[in-house]
């Protein structure tokens, strides 16, 4: 598969801020991968239309460009970035109690060491009716078979709510949204009885696949991405769990 790898991918560790640069360039140097990226941030902004007034913060932005789509949010990031507004640890943010209005992400929560902390954090900061929206990982026969054979980043669903390291990009587990949202569901349920789940979407079986993510050449033309959409959608009606992703929406019901 080295034949298939982009050029210079590699040249800069996973955990070095100037690879997270990097994947920005990319990205929008490749016209099939930043059509996904523009769909899957115009979703997050949809599933954001009931959030109360107040601040947007995006977690993680990295190399995205979410802010050119959903105009308005905030980035942020662990890493030191040149377009970020925001840098600080999610594990300890720099918001007050009830302040933010939305949290949104793409690719981040099965990044985070600590999911119990992390959630407790956001559920800190948010207001009353307010949001945590994000597209991760889903687990399917679909993605065990791709994310574990295809895939850099550890998929364990045996896993717990931890993940062992300090590399904020390196370490990872895909199953982790699972884990927590659907393995451990009644946990979840009894740590944060005032967050509902509000919308849980499937999305993206073959587009990224085939873009070739960040690392590596595209396996398809870019005018062939309607085309690709429209078989997604007529193959996921017809085999359940085909799916590598999914949208998630949690909403801060009432305080109890």
């Amino acid at each position: 598969m080295k034949f298939l790898r982009l050029e210079g991918i590699d040249k800069y560790d996973l955990d070095d801020p100037r690879r997270t640069v990097h994947h920005k360039e990319i990205i929008k140097s490749k016209p099939f991968l930043t059509k996904i990226y523009v769909e899957w941030y115009s979703n997050i902004k949809q599933l954001c239309s009931d959030a109360p007034s107040g601040d947007i913060i995006e977690l993680g932005s990295g190399g995205g460009f979410m802010k050119e789509v959903f105009t308005g949010i905030k980035t942020s990031d662990i890493l030191e970035l040149p377009d970020n507004d925001f840098t600080f640890n999610a594990l300890a943010m720099p918001f007050e109690d009830n302040s933010v209005a939305a949290f949104v992400m793409v690719d981040v929560f099965h990044h985070v060491p600590d999911s119990e902390l992390f959630v407790k954090e956001m559920y800190r900061c948010l207001k009353p009716s307010g949001l945590i929206v994000m597209s991760e990982p889903c687990t399917t026969w679909w993605s065990k078979i791709i994310f574990k054979n295809f895939h850099h980043e550890p998929f364990n669903e045996k896993g717990d709510w931890t993940i062992p390291g300090t590399g904020p990009m390196s370490d990872a587990n895909g199953a982790l949204p699972w884990i927590v949202l659907e393995r451990d569901k009644e946990k979840f349920n009894k740590l944060f009885p005032s967050l509902r789940i509000t919308a849980l979407q499937k999305h993206s079986p073959l587009k990224y696949l085939l873009s070739g993510g960040v690392s590596m050449k595209s396996l398809v033309p870019n005018w062939s991405y309607g085309l690709i959409a429209g078989l997604e959608k007529i193959t996921s009606n017809v085999l359940p769990g085909f799916a590598l992703f999914q949208f998630i929406k949690i909403t801060k019901t009432v305080d109890l």
